[in-house]
This record gives C-alpha cells, sequence and structure tokens, in this order.
C-alpha cells in the first residue's frame, strides 16, 4: 500500500510561485500512474495535472502553460510547479496514485492560497 505525503504549500500573491512535492512510501512509484487534484470550497475535486508511467503528460485547461508536473522514480517524489498564480488556483491540491487514475492512494492534501 503506497503512502502519499505532500509539501510545500502556503500563500501567494497573484502571479507567484510555488512547487508541491509529493513523496510516496510502501511502493515504487515508478510502476504507477500518477497525478494532482484539488479541490476549492464549494466545489467538486478536479484533475490539474497527470504523468503515467510512460511520462505521458496532461493538464487541465486551466493551468496549461503555467503549471508542470513531473516525476522523480529514483527520489519516489512527484512534482507540481505552478507559476503565474491566480487567486482561481486556491484550493487544497492532492496527489493521487494508482494503475489507473484516479488510483486509490492519496495525500493529505496541500493547502494553496493566492492572494494579496
Amino acid at each position: 500500500q503506497v503512502q502519499l505525503v505532500e509539501s510545500g504549500g502556503g500563500l501567494v500573491q497573484p502571479g507567484g510561485s510555488l512547487r508541491l512535492s509529493c513523496a510516496a512510501s510502501g511502493s515504487f512509484l515508478n510502476t504507477l500512474n500518477l497525478a494532482w487534484y484539488r479541490q476549492a470550497p464549494g466545489k467538486q475535486r478536479e484533475l490539474v495535472a497527470g504523468i503515467s508511467r510512460s511520462l505521458k503528460i496532461n493538464y487541465a485547461d486551466s493551468v496549461k502553460g503555467r503549471f508542470t508536473i513531473s516525476r522523480d522514480n529514483v527520489k519516489n517524489t512527484v512534482y507540481l510547479q505552478m507559476n503565474s498564480l491566480k487567486p482561481e488556483d486556491t484550493a487544497v491540491y492532492y496527489c493521487n496514485a494508482g494503475p489507473q487514475l484516479p488510483g486509490s492512494a492519496w495525500g493529505q492534501g496541500a493547502q494553496v492560497t493566492v492572494s494579496s
């Protein structure tokens, strides 16, 4: 059973950047598809970005050109680099892993707040 722990959230001004990290234990990430989801208050959880075992990547239209997902199978970690942040990016961000997405493994969530 894989365990996921996110880090790197926080408060940032509009136009700023943050990098989220998700460290895994209990399994090797190179066997799994990985993704970042987010959930804003009063809204459903939505897919932000996904990266497959074969490094195929997809993004939500709302973050294309601003966010970058990557994985380091040696460090067993997946990242989300977020640039040009907007207030509407404010949400709790969740790391997710599984043979298919959404997988059964979820992190505890990292709060990202974009505000001046």
